[in-house]
Order: C-alpha cells, then sequence, then structure tokens
C-alpha cells in the first residue's frame, strides 16, 4: 500500500472514531437529560428544540444552529458538561432550560468564572425551589379533531412529562359512523401517521368499546356529541379544564362560550375571533385579565408569524405603513378538485392552482398592536403545496436603516428577550419551504433575503412559518399561560 493511501485510510479510521466519540458523548447526554426530564421535570432544549427523544446524530446535528447564533462551534462534550452541572443542582425547580444559550454563552464568558459548575449556579440562580414551585397540572379538552387538534395532541403527549402541566383529558367529535369503535380507530389512524409529519412517535391504542384511545400511557376519553351544550365535563372526572376549540365553527364570544359547561373554566379558539381577545403568546399574552376573560382566541397561524417580525421592527425603528403578502400552502377550506365553493377562486383545485384570495392577518395585526390599526394591508396566495408558508412584509419605516442592522436586530430577538419561542434566524442561503416542516418557531426569519431601498426607508422581509405545527405550538404555549403552569425557563 502506497503512502499515500495509507494516509487516506488513516484520516478515514481516525474521522469515523472521531464521530462514534462524539455519539457516545450525545448519548450521555441524552440520559441525563431523560432523567433530568422524569425525575425533576427539567426540560433540556437545545436552541428551542427539545432533544429527549431524539437519537445521537440529531443531537449533533442540532449542534450545527449555533452558527445562526455565534461564530463559535459548540462541541457535544461542551453541552454535556453544562447538564452535568445543572444536574447537581439539588433544590432547582421544574424548568425549561436552553443549553445551547447556555453553552453560546460559558464560550464567551469562561475566562469570567473558575468552572462550569460557577457559571451554572450564576447563570439559573433564583431557580431554586420554594414552597410554592410546585405546578398543578390543568385538563385539557379538544374540540374538534382535525389538522390542528391532532397536532396539538401531539405536543401535549410528547410534552407530558411527569404529568405536572398540561394533560389531555378528552377530545369532543360529532359523530361520522354509527360504530363508535370504528370511528375512533380512524381517528386514531390519521392521529398515528401524518402524510405531512411522519410516524407518531409511541404506541397509541383504542379501547375495545372505542370510548378512550391510550397515547403512550396518556388515556383520553373520546366524546361523541353534536354540541357543546350537550357535555357535562364533570362526568368524565374533568375539572376546572381549558376546551380548545379547533373547529373554526364558532367565532364569536356568544358561540364560544357555550363550551363553558361544567368542568371547563376557559375556552380558547385556535383561529381569529371576532369579538374577543386575540393573542400571540410571547407578543401580548400578558395583556389578558386571565380572571374576568373566560374565551380567548390564539389569533391566526399567519398572524403568530408575522407580530413576533412586526414587534421588533416597530419597537426598534417604527412603522408607518406596510403590506404583507402571504404565500400559504392549502387547506382542507380548499377543494381538492374544481367544486362549488362560497369564497371566490377557493373552488378551484388547490393542488394544481394558485389561488389568489384574502387574509385577515393584517388588519388581526391591529387587535395585537391597536397603534399600528390602518396601517398595514394584507393579502395571500394559497399554492400547492399541503404545509409551511411564507410571509412578504413590506414597510416604511420612521426611522431608516439598513439590510445588516435590521438582521442584528432580528437575530437579538431571536437569542435574548420575549420572542426566542418565536423567531428562529436563519442564515442559509439554501433554505426552502421543507426546511421549515416541524419548526417549534412561529416565523424563521430567512436573513440573506433582507432587502431595504436605497435610503433606508422601506424594507422587505421574508418570515417562513410551518402553519400547521408551528402555530400548534403557540397554541400549547398560550394553553399553558391560561393555566398558570409555565414553568421557569432559561433561554
Amino acid at each position: 500500500m502506497s503512502d499515500k493511501n495509507m494516509l487516506l485510510r488513516s484520516n478515514a479510521d481516525t474521522s469515523l472514531r472521531d464521530w462514534h466519540e462524539k455519539e457516545k458523548t450525545a448519548l450521555e447526554l441524552l440520559q441525563l437529560v431523560g432523567e433530568l426530564r422524569f425525575d425533576r421535570s427539567i426540560d433540556i432544549l437545545l436552541f428551542r428544540r427539545g432533544i429527549y427523544d431524539s437519537r445521537p446524530s440529531e443531537v449533533i446535528n442540532i449542534h450545527k444552529y449555533a452558527n445562526n447564533y455565534t461564530d463559535k462551534e459548540i462541541p457535544v462534550n461542551v453541552t454535556l458538561e453544562i447538564v452535568k452541572s445543572i444536574a447537581k443542582i439539588e433544590n432547582i425547580v421544574p424548568a425549561r432550560i436552553d443549553i445551547g444559550t447556555l453553552a453560546t454563552e460559558w464560550l464567551q464568558e469562561k475566562d469570567l468564572f473558575s468552572s462550569v459548575d460557577e457559571f451554572i449556579g450564576h447563570k439559573l440562580n433564583g431557580f431554586s425551589a420554594s414552597d410554592n414551585s410546585a405546578l398543578v397540572a390543568k385538563d385539557i379538552v379538544l374540540y374538534g379533531f382535525g389538522r390542528i387538534g391532532r397536532l396539538v395532541t401531539r405536543i401535549l403527549v410528547a410534552s407530558t412529562g411527569r404529568g405536572e402541566q398540561l394533560r389531555l383529558k378528552a377530545i369532543v367529535l360529532r359523530p361520522k359512523l354509527k360504530d363508535k369503535f370504528e370511528e375512533t380507530l380512524k381517528r386514531a389512524s390519521l392521529l398515528e401517521s401524518d402524510s405531512v409529519h411522519g410516524m407518531f412517535k409511541g404506541i397509541i391504542k383504542v379501547a375495545d368499546d372505542g370510548s378512550e384511545i391510550i397515547i403512550n400511557g396518556n388515556r383520553v376519553q373520546m366524546i361523541y356529541a353534536g354540541k357543546p351544550e350537550d357535555i357535562d365535563y364533570t362526568e368524565y372526572g374533568i375539572k376546572d379544564g381549558i376546551v380548545i376549540d379547533n373547529t373554526g365553527v364558532w367565532r364569536d364570544k356568544a358561540e364560544l362560550s357555550n363550551h363553558l359547561r361544567p368542568g371547563i373554566s376557559h375556552v380558547m379558539l385556535t383561529a381569529p375571533g371576532k369579538d374577543i381577545s386575540n393573542i400571540v403568546y410571547g407578543a401580548n399574552h400578558e395583556s389578558v385579565d386571565l380572571e374576568n376573560e373566560k374565551v380567548l382566541s390564539a389569533a391566526s397561524c399567519t398572524t403568530n408569524a408575522i407580530v413576533p417580525i412586526i414587534a421588533v421592527i416597530d419597537e426598534k425603528l417604527g412603522i408607518e405603513k406596510g403590506h404583507i403578502e402571504t404565500i400559504h400552502a392549502y387547506t382542507s377550506d380548499q377543494n381538492l378538485l374544481d367544486n362549488f365553493h362560497k369564497k371566490e377562486r377557493r373552488g378551484r383545485g388547490a393542488a394544481t392552482n394558485m389561488v389568489l384570495t384574502s387574509t385577515g392577518a393584517a388588519k388581526a395585526v391591529s387587535k395585537v398592536f391597536p397603534h399600528l390599526k390602518g396601517k398595514l394591508t394584507g393579502n395571500a396566495v394559497r399554492v400547492p403545496t399541503p404545509n409551511v408558508s411564507l410571509a412578504i412584509m413590506n414597510f416604511t419605516l420612521k426611522t431608516p436603516s439598513d439590510v445588516d442592522s435590521i438582521n442584528a436586530m432580528i437575530k437579538d430577538a431571536a437569542l435574548n428577550g420575549n420572542l426566542v419561542e418565536q423567531i428562529q434566524y436563519s442564515t442559509s442561503t439554501e433554505f426552502v419551504s421543507s426546511h421549515v416542516v416541524g419548526s417549534v418557531a412561529t416565523s424563521v426569519f430567512d436573513a440573506p433575503s433582507t432587502i431595504t431601498s436605497a435610503d433606508g426607508k422601506t424594507v422587505t422581509l421574508y418570515a417562513w412559518y410551518d402553519n400547521e405545527y408551528g402555530y400548534s405550538c403557540q397554541v400549547v404555549r398560550l394553553a399553558k399561560h391560561i393555566a398558570k403552569v409555565r414553568r421557569m425557563v432559561y433561554y
């Protein structure tokens, strides 16, 4: 064997050994993450992504997202040491902790501390247990079981942990089949396998009489009813629960208040509401009086996508006026093939046409930020993709700016402040819609696409969003806020 071939083989062997060492480190990390989750109700995130149910190779891959926030690579052994240090804290409260953020800060500030333990003690100061640190689980009822309902189910089950936050107790459906078992079986099949979001990670069983679905050990009652008034939730052991209406059938306070049956304290709508508070979690959730407002809206997927970006730009630069165009995936509201539809254009086949239609997202922004009322317009184009949409926002600014400054503002908001769960910052010039499927953020900001006019007065911004899964994450965040079971967080 020639010297060159021997060198090539040696390099290949070294590379493979290095990879195996990384996998072993990631596996040790995942073991600790699981112990913290179940023993102490600590959820460990890596750049906003939950990693408890991940493969070692996935964990290694997620470390690459550090490139969007820092110029320093974050090795897996660094995040492992950080988790080990967190595990040493004896009296830590239930919390969600992003080790990607902590690792980034450690690499920037480690000269200021004598050890990782000292650094973690400083950063998590205030996360100590107190008499009121225990959480009381809140019962959740899903009214409807369509695209959003099934994804909310996946998220709720995945985040159940020790069951101290939200507990999915029931799903309410209007019956379509005479055989309850057969219908429940079909509903469970749709939950188990999704054409866009893939297979459910876990075990789903249907009770012999079709009265329950058991999802990863969570027993969920199936309630078949014609209308909300037919149900007494206390008969199913539900107390002080939240109904999440994902049917879209009822939109105003009077109609939605019919859900306030025995056993229910609040109602959430997963669509824009007409005469109720429209809430984008992270932006205006603190402004709602939960003691007096029992019926609330989680707004629309598009509103949740654009409001975080608008919040940053308006706060930093001010918005005089603007237009939002959404390139939106088709929805089940449209026809698969050409057929009658009460709305203009939507009767044409969704899978074969781009369909110009309206969106209420621009008007909905004024419900979140009243001072922007009348300043924004909006429209939408439904396109032949089943999921992931793109918001194109064009604003006239009060204070002129440039591409680098605007991108830096969004980047900072994605890493610090109240909108870190909502904004993901992307620097990739190869980014396309399929990359967004399953994103937990509501806005994936496409930094390389930012455009400003020569005078800096006009800016065009692009934000991708998973209009199904990302929005469903927002629904769950808002439900946790209403239920008052949000744990302490370090992002």
